[in-house]
């Protein structure tokens, strides 16, 4: 069974589901090793020096995932979407908690000899972004979708269009669309 075979993924997911522990413990590997693959690629595309990696975003992601029982999964695009949008949580809330600890938040007073120095790079920039989407989403919320399943997620647009019912030139237009958006609202954010 290949994680990219919609068909075959579909059915063991459910099967997994419905309690097939055979169909979780193939499936299993696949999901992870997919999931490791999308995080890395979102890693990849933030600032140097970040101290989450990619294993812990996948286990923290598969737990938020799974933590509340079977949400009824319709298929690999549904399934790798809510993965994207759990990884963009979580993103957000690492950059929150480094953006705050930056600004202050619980620092005391060390001897300079005592003092572990690293150089930490700014959050602001996956904050900015969560910002633009969070705007984005009060105005279109499917555009946002699009954003969790391409760039998040790593849906093709093929799978995009398939996992939200609609058509592939609607998903292409729609991602130049948020694409220029965000890099307007991003540029006049610096």
């Amino acid at each position: 069974m290949s994680a990219q075979d919609p068909i075959e993924f579909t059915t063991a997911l459910q099967a997994a589901a419905d309690g097939d522990r055979q169909a979780a413990d193939q499936l299993l590997p696949q999901v992870y090793e997919e999931l490791r693959r999308l995080a890395r690629a979102r890693l990849a595309t933030l600032t140097p020096g970040q101290t989450l990696q990619a294993t812990e975003l996948v286990a923290e992601a598969y737990l938020r995932l799974t933590r509340d029982g079977d949400p009824g999964w319709n298929g690999r695009g549904h399934f790798f979407g809510a993965a994207g949008r759990a990884m963009r949580e979580i993103l957000i809330e690492h950059a929150r908690r480094r953006s705050s600890v930056k600004r202050g938040h619980g620092r005391r007073r060390v001897d300079l000899a005592d003092a572990d120095l690293t150089i930490e790079p700014p959050a602001d920039d996956l904050l900015a972004l969560d910002e633009a989407l969070q705007q984005l989403e009060a105005d279109d919320p499917r555009k946002v979708e699009i954003v969790n399943l391409r760039f998040f997620a790593g849906l093709t647009a093929q799978e995009a269009a398939d996992t939200l019912g609609i058509s592939l030139g609607t998903v292409e237009r729609e991602w130049r669309y948020v694409r220029a958006w965000l890099y307007t609202r991003l540029a006049d954010a610096r």
